[in-house]
């Protein structure tokens, strides 16, 4: 009887396990609206004192967030956190993070007589596969990127860059990123069979950068914006440019919108159970990262790091030979370096997971006593 009983609670235990991993995939942005008018360099500092920084986008919904924070009294338009710089870098229209791994992001196939700075500010594809720069408000054909089907469309319909943008955004969703050889020959056979000698792509080259560092490219601009000498962005909150950006002298006065981080790197070094403990003192918990768009989150967070690893909320489980989050969720969404994480480990050794601070940020299995860095979380599923 005593064993049944003993099975029946093993079961049930792990029953609860798999319900647990069914949590959200993504924590939301917190944004915060400050209703003072700054300047973007006071509206900057405020948030960098009261939270983390100002407001940063990676998509459309979060453009959708943002505006649910933003009350009637605000007036026509809010700061946010992107700047111009001195640095022209080409980067992809579909911006968020999340829809690349590793350096995907980065793969680039430019003619022989082509340069990575190049003299225009808008890349096109030919018919031998090969990318040329070209100035954007040339009228060309493109290639719409759709997540549902993820696949690649080809509009025959003569359009400048921005406007073939914004045609991608309303009918499927986004010019097309090229992130490896076999995407670049599935645009390259569109154009072939369709007899089309030139689309424009989603790569584009600005100054832009946002100021809490993000690696979003999300860009919104309205017409005609981000075309002169202004330094900073507005988001337009209501009339027929509601959601979209503007460009505006740093010296201009408007109110604003913070956002705070989900994810907290604490530069103690502390043990595993250590860093539990200060998690849930000052925070929620350790970090947990059930999918690759929190990852990109939380790597961003563990570059600051001053140790070679980070430490999340990843324990192993030793009896059941599993890797279980803070509280309980098993771990579906993985992303270990090689000899780590996998087969059965010697119960009498525990091990805890870290993702590591540089390099390709895979996760390390260790024992909980060393001492690292490590993330909390703010998020509460």
């Amino acid at each position: 009887m005593d064993t049944i009983s003993s099975e029946m609670e093993l079961d049930t235990v792990f029953v609860t396990l798999l319900l647990a991993a069914v949590v959200s995939s993504s924590a939301p942005r917190q944004y915060e609206f400050v209703q003072k008018t700054m300047n973007c360099t006071n509206a900057q500092r405020y948030c960098r004192e009261k939270y983390t920084d100002l407001a940063s986008i990676d998509n459309s919904a979060d453009v959708t967030e943002l505006l649910k924070s933003v009350p009637e009294s605000a007036g026509y338009a809010v700061w946010i956190g992107l700047m111009n710089t001195s640095r022209s870098e080409w980067k992809w229209s579909l911006g968020d993070p999340a829809f690349y791994t590793d350096h995907d992001s980065l793969y680039r196939n430019w003619a022989s007589n082509q340069t990575n700075s190049g003299q225009y500010y808008c890349a096109y594809m030919s018919q031998d596969g090969l990318w040329r720069d070209d100035s954007c408000n040339n009228q060309k054909f493109f290639i719409c990127y759709n997540d549902s089907s993820k696949g690649f469309v080809l509009v025959d319909q003569w359009m400048n860059w921005r406007s073939a943008q914004s045609f991608c955004r309303a009918n499927h969703t986004e010019l097309s990123s090229v992130r490896n050889q076999g995407e670049n020959q599935q645009i390259q056979q569109l154009l072939n069979t369709g007899g089309v000698t030139a689309v424009w792509i989603g790569l584009f080259r600005d100054s832009w950068e946002w100021s809490d560092k993000s690696n979003s490219s999300f860009r919104n601009w309205a017409p005609n914006e981000a075309q002169g000498n202004e330094d900073a962005t507005v988001l337009v909150k209501s009339g027929s440019r509601r959601g979209q950006w503007e460009d505006w002298p740093c010296n201009s006065q408007f109110t604003f919108v913070c956002h705070e981080d989900q994810f907290i790197l604490i530069k103690q070094n502390l043990s595993w159970s250590e860093a539990m403990v200060y998690c849930r003192q000052n925070h929620v918990d350790l970090v947990s990262v059930p999918s690759p768009q929190i990852e990109w989150r939380v790597m961003s967070v563990a570059r600051r790091a001053s140790t070679a690893a980070v430490w999340m909320g990843l324990h192993h489980y030793c009896s059941m030979n599993m890797w279980l989050w803070p509280r309980g969720e098993v771990v579906c969404y993985q992303n270990w370096a090689a000899g780590n994480g996998t087969g059965a480990h010697d119960c009498c050794e525990q091990r805890t997971g870290a993702i590591q601070s540089a390099g390709d940020q895979r996760w390390v299995s260790l024992p909980p006593a060393l001492r690292l860095n490590f993330i909390c979380t703010n998020y509460e599923p």
